[in-house]
């Protein structure tokens, strides 16, 4: 049996007809995805022309930035523009000292006491201003020291005479809203129970 071979253009064709029926089958399938598909492959191709063309435009920055150019304005900080750098201190000689000025630490006030501890200084002024008298249930619960956060975190574990006399310590010392608010808030609450 001798078989002739079909030249190589016919083998192409038919593949090409038996391709072109095979996805002629899958179409229903793909027809829903299509618009997708596409739509994915052209953003994709507009992507990487983006790229490509930045890439050149970079290229094209680096070498015209190395060429001395005539007449090129040289580029100017707008005065608007103001970098760490600009503000810098002068750089210290070996025998001069850097002159830092001192700060006060200052008690936290308004929003900013919701979630800070008093510095030393003030508590120990609260503490000696009210220091004679002082109820019991503040010593216990280190009154003086807690944020309102953590005043918070504590509240439920009074009974509601310790939080009467929180309040009413608050009011005679410090008189901070917000603990004065959350306090009576709490009192409000137990007795409802």
């Amino acid at each position: 049996m001798n078989m002739t071979r079909v030249p190589f253009a016919a083998r192409v064709a038919a593949g090409v007809v038996v391709t072109v029926v095979e996805e002629a089958r899958k179409l229903p399938g793909t027809a829903v995805t299509f618009p997708m598909t596409v739509v994915s492959e052209i953003l994709a191709s507009s992507m990487r022309l983006q790229q490509q063309v930045t890439a050149l435009a970079i290229k094209g920055d680096e070498v015209i930035s190395s060429l001395p150019l005539v007449g090129t304005p040289a580029q100017e900080q707008p005065s608007w523009a103001v970098f760490d750098d600009d503000h810098a201190p002068p750089p210290l000689n070996e025998n001069e000292e850097l002159d830092v000025p001192d700060h006060e630490p200052v008690a936290a006030t308004g929003r900013f006491a919701l979630y800070s501890t008093p510095p030393a200084e003030v508590e120990e002024e609260v503490q000696a201003e009210t220091s004679t008298d002082r109820p019991e249930i503040v010593d216990l619960v280190d009154y003086d020291a807690l944020a309102l956060a953590q005043l918070r975190a504590r509240l439920r574990t009074l009974s509601l005479d310790d939080l009467e006399t929180l309040l009413d310590y608050e009011a005679d010392s410090r008189a901070r809203a917000p603990f004065l608010t959350m306090l009576e808030n709490r009192i409000t609450t137990a007795k409802a129970k």
